[in-house]
């Protein structure tokens, strides 16, 4: 694929049996301004993924790429080893990723039900019914209830309003849709930042259960002690490139910090890496 064509599904190398996402070389220019130089991501099935980086570091173009938001200039994806092309949301959707943002898309004055099947609400079986948009109201409360309980997410009843719950059951309601649509990855975009440590820790235990049910996470934070507390691995970006992925075991919060600020080396070559070493 050349720099200046959207990224091309036929370019996708498959990946292992293992791999739920692939994504290489992906990059994003908005004019002069080159928002991703160099992006890749191999995702395991079952994985919680950290990724980090420093603000303009490229950690939000490369989401919404993936996400299907915005589409790449060159680089290839494959979803569970088959190429993909994503140029709009609902092609990052169909092929089972779902991404949840910090504002959580969420109606405050609908129920939490409503909220689960918004856009893709279950008709009713009856023919009549189905032909009038009916919708199927007790189907998808029990759904809700079943998925909810499965995840161990605690709210009153899926029948309150949004607007009465804490920021947790918001967060956690959020992600508990993605595994009711059946989605096997899922993207969270700083899911805990505006939440206190209780709620966080619900947070953090939902995604640990995510990944117990097989769900492969990409979770982008700045807290780097909640990311070595849940995540398995971590991608480091810099200047609009993964400069390093490394086994949560194998680091400490004061080693990532030093990779994304570049007080240590990257894992690749890198423009600035390269000028540091000839000066």
């Amino acid at each position: 694929m050349t720099a200046n064509t959207p990224a091309d599904a036929t370019a996708a190398t498959p990946a292992g049996p293992e791999i739920a996402l692939d994504a290489r070389h992906i990059t994003r220019r908005y004019g002069a301004v080159v928002a991703l130089a160099d992006a890749s991501m191999q995702l395991r099935r079952g994985e919680v993924m950290g990724l980090v980086g420093d603000n303009g570091a490229g950690k939000s173009t490369f989401l919404k790429i993936l996400s299907g938001a915005v589409v790449a200039d060159g680089g290839s994806i494959a979803v569970d080893g088959k190429p993909v092309t994503f140029r709009r949301p609902s092609d990052a959707l169909e092929a089972g990723i779902e991404t949840v943002y910090q504002d959580l898309a969420l109606v405050d004055t609908m129920s939490a039900v409503q909220n689960v099947y918004l856009g893709r609400e279950d008709l009713s079986s009856n023919p009549f019914l189905r032909l009038l948009n009916v919708v199927n109201d007790r189907g998808m409360r029990k759904r809700s209830r079943e998925v909810l309980a499965e995840l161990g997410v605690g709210i009153q009843s899926v029948n309150v309003s949004v607007k009465g719950m804490s920021g947790g059951q918001r967060q956690c309601l959020a992600i508990a849709r993605a595994l009711l649509w059946g989605r096997r990855i899922v993207i969270l975009d700083e899911p805990t930042a505006a939440l206190g440590v209780r709620e966080s820790a619900q947070v953090l235990d939902l995604i640990g259960r995510l990944r117990d049910h097989g769900v492969s996470v990409i979770l982008v934070s700045h807290n780097m002690q909640q990311l070595v507390t849940v995540a398995d691995r971590i991608t480091v970006m810099r200047l609009g490139r993964t400069i390093a992925t490394r086994n949560v075991a194998d680091v400490t919060p004061e080693i990532v910090v030093g990779l994304i600020t570049g007080a240590l080396p990257a894992d690749v070559d890198t423009p600035e890496d390269s000028a540091a070493v000839v000066a």
